[in-house]
């Protein structure tokens, strides 16, 4: 899929990135998946979640993130890590890059004319006072509820851009 117009039947798809997969891009994809149902349109837009490395493939999201995202009614059990892929490009209508740094991995792995496809996650939430989800996996708990807050922020931006391409 190379052409970025969608139609009334087309679904939108969008992936989350992070490092690992395993804290922050997870986390995304459980609340936006979360706010995407709350809003009835899960049958519309896809999400899914990917890493610049490989270091967590096939396993769960962090437990410091599962448990921050349960104390706020959002579930991340049934996801696993994966690794970011060129096909993703192809497939998704928005590669969400958690900082800067994998804004740069994700650049350099996207093919020649998809990069508009390839935005920060903050980009959506021009209110916050960061650009950036800052990773809190060497941090303590409190980091964990400072990217719960900054991804239900730029989630209600990102689904509010998505309505106006449904």
């Amino acid at each position: 899929m190379t052409d970025t117009t969608n139609t009334k039947q087309d679904r939108i798809r969008v992936l989350f990135v992070c490092m690992g997969n395993i804290c922050r891009s997870p986390t995304a994809q459980g609340v936006f998946r979360q706010l995407v149902e709350q809003a009835g349109l899960a049958d519309r837009i896809e999400i899914d979640s990917a890493g610049t490395h490989a270091y967590h493939v096939g396993e769960p999201p962090d437990r410091r993130a599962t448990e921050t995202a349960r104390r706020r009614g959002i579930n991340l059990s049934d996801l696993r890590a994966r690794r970011a892929t060129v096909e993703d490009f192809h497939a998704f209508d928005y590669v969400l890059a958690m900082d800067r740094d994998n804004f740069r991995d994700l650049s350099e792995l996207c093919p020649p004319g998809l990069s508009n496809r390839l935005k920060l996650f903050m980009d959506f939430a021009p209110q916050a006072p960061v650009r950036e989800v800052p990773d809190p996996y060497y941090g303590g708990p409190s980091g964990f509820d400072r990217v719960l807050d900054l991804v239900e922020a730029a989630s209600a931006g990102l689904l509010k851009d998505i309505r106006r391409r449904l």
